[in-house]
């Protein structure tokens, strides 16, 4: 149902936060090694403590969520902070800035050289925030905090790795059509690319990640899963945060996805 006056919709943070955690996690590259456990209690609802637990055990999310939810004098698994750290939003203009730049140099610094660190951050001067594709475009070529052998190509990792929408097309039983636009390599900077239809899954052994979704719905995809339906201020919010965090690393001089994609 759709939240009064475009409002996000309120859920449980918790089970929000699974449902854009699960794809990643189901591949191994980050969180507790416990996604079977994981998709069952977000499909089911099965949200409490035990839930919150799994949450914590994601190390490149759950301190953006602290920082976020610090910031805005919340908790980090309060909705309002899980929603703003996936899908962005108006909070995130107030956890920008010295205060993120301080959390990265806490979390990183000792990983990288003093050069490295100040390339890094240097998205975050030029304006990217705590939200998760720049942890994708702007964190992760220069620290790759997700554990596994990724064996795609970098392009194909930074680009399904990050929340993205589409609009979905079509049902086939547990997997959907869905139009999207992928991210695109210009020699410089990623842009995004023409729309273009791609497959992505609804549903593994009966359990959903979301059960709300139709086709003419514009949905928030992880990898290949279909994570949510998107309210439509939720996917301009999403849309537009997307721009920022792909134009501030983009401005570096030196940018991250250029390590990996040059």
């Amino acid at each position: 149902m759709a939240s009064p006056a475009g409002q996000p919709r309120e859920a449980d943070g918790a089970l929000l936060f699974g449902r854009y955690a699960f794809p990643p996690n189901e591949r191994g590259y980050c969180g507790p090694d416990r996604a079977d456990e994981l998709l069952e209690r977000v499909a089911t609802g099965a949200s409490g403590t035990a839930l919150a637990d799994v949450a914590r055990g994601f190390e490149g999310a759950w301190p953006y969520l602290e920082l976020i939810g610090s910031l805005l004098g919340r908790e980090p698994l309060d909705p309002t902070v899980v929603r703003t750290y996936w899908l962005g939003g108006p909070e995130l203009a107030r956890c920008g800035g010295r205060p993120f730049v301080d959390s990265l140099e806490t979390r990183f610094r000792p990983r990288l050289s003093r050069l490295e660190f100040e390339r890094l951050a240097a998205a975050a001067v030029a304006g990217a925030t705590p939200h998760h594709n720049f942890h994708v475009f702007g964190v992760y070529p220069w620290v790759g905090l997700m554990r596994g052998g990724m064996g795609d190509a970098p392009l194909q990792v930074l680009d399904r790795c990050r929340i993205r929408w589409g609009r979905l097309e079509a049902i086939h039983g547990d997997t959907a059509v869905v139009t999207s636009q992928s991210l695109v390599w210009d020699g410089r900077r990623l842009v995004l690319g023409p729309a273009g239809a791609e497959t992505a899954r609804l549903r593994r052994d009966g359990h959903a990640l979301t059960h709300a979704v139709q086709p003419g719905d514009w949905v928030a995809l992880h990898w290949d899963w279909v994570c949510d339906r998107l309210e439509p201020a939720e996917l301009a919010h999403l849309q537009r945060s997307t721009a920022t965090e792909l134009a501030a690393v983009g401005a570096c001089t030196y940018s991250a996805p250029a390590t990996v994609l040059a």
